[in-house]
């Protein structure tokens, strides 16, 4: 069952798609719903998404296309001496143009892709274009060291993270190594241990105690500056 938010923000996008050909804005949306932040709209759309409801277009920049919709939803509002409804809105044959929105996330300090260090330093956001992200809430930690350079992350960029507290093998994550230290890695579990790999031949992979490492988070993303 939807939120009534959520019936709201699907039935706008709907409307608009079928009016115009092009998905709304996260600004437009935010205001349409009286929301105080974008952040908002994202949350309702991961939940939409997650619920098979609507799907992101790839290579789109918040493109949305309705996939299903609530029976209540899809039905303009009826004048109140009329017996009829209206037929439901069809998503329009016009595919959607990329609306180049940006989100903040939080940004918890310097991560270690090396030796374990403190992650959580402070906080301060991050903006993040929104396509980078999917489901879920995330957070933002500033690479620290090469550890992971082979896979592609390097000193000095940001990593997007999915907070969760669960985690496959060969998954890279956010690693609370004792309760203290938290370190960017590899994650296996082997014989009741954990081992925390590097993606770099110059460092050791790092084993623990299954009780001493709690996951905080999958990486989602990676976002770069150059200078």
């Amino acid at each position: 069952m939807l939120t009534r938010k959520q019936h709201e923000l699907i039935r706008f996008i709907q409307v608009r798609l079928e009016e115009t050909g092009i998905s709304p804005s996260f600004e437009e949306m935010k205001e349409a719903l009286d929301l105080k932040s974008k952040s908002g709209v994202h949350r309702l759309i991961s939940a939409l998404e997650e619920r098979g409801f609507i799907r992101r277009l790839p290579n789109r920049a918040r493109a949305l296309e309705v996939l299903k919709q609530p029976e209540d939803v899809g039905q303009r509002p009826v004048a109140a001496n009329s017996n009829s409804t209206t037929p439901a809105l069809k998503t329009p044959p016009a595919r959607p143009q990329p609306a180049n929105d940006v989100i903040e996330i939080p940004l918890h300090g310097r991560i270690a892709a090396g030796v374990p260090i403190e992650a959580m330093e402070g906080q301060s956001m991050l903006p993040v274009p929104a396509a980078l992200l999917g489901p879920g809430e995330h957070y933002a930690l500033e690479v620290s060291g090469d550890s992971m350079m082979d896979a592609g992350i390097l000193d000095g960029d940001y990593a997007l993270i999915r907070r969760t507290n669960t985690a496959r093998d060969g998954e890279i994550v956010v690693a609370l190594v004792r309760g203290e230290e938290a370190t960017l890695k590899y994650l296996h579990r082997d014989h009741g241990k954990i081992r925390l790999d590097p993606a770099n031949a110059a460092y050791e992979p790092q084993i623990y105690g299954a009780r001493e490492v709690e996951v905080q988070g999958k990486l989602a993303g990676l976002l770069r500056r150059y200078h």
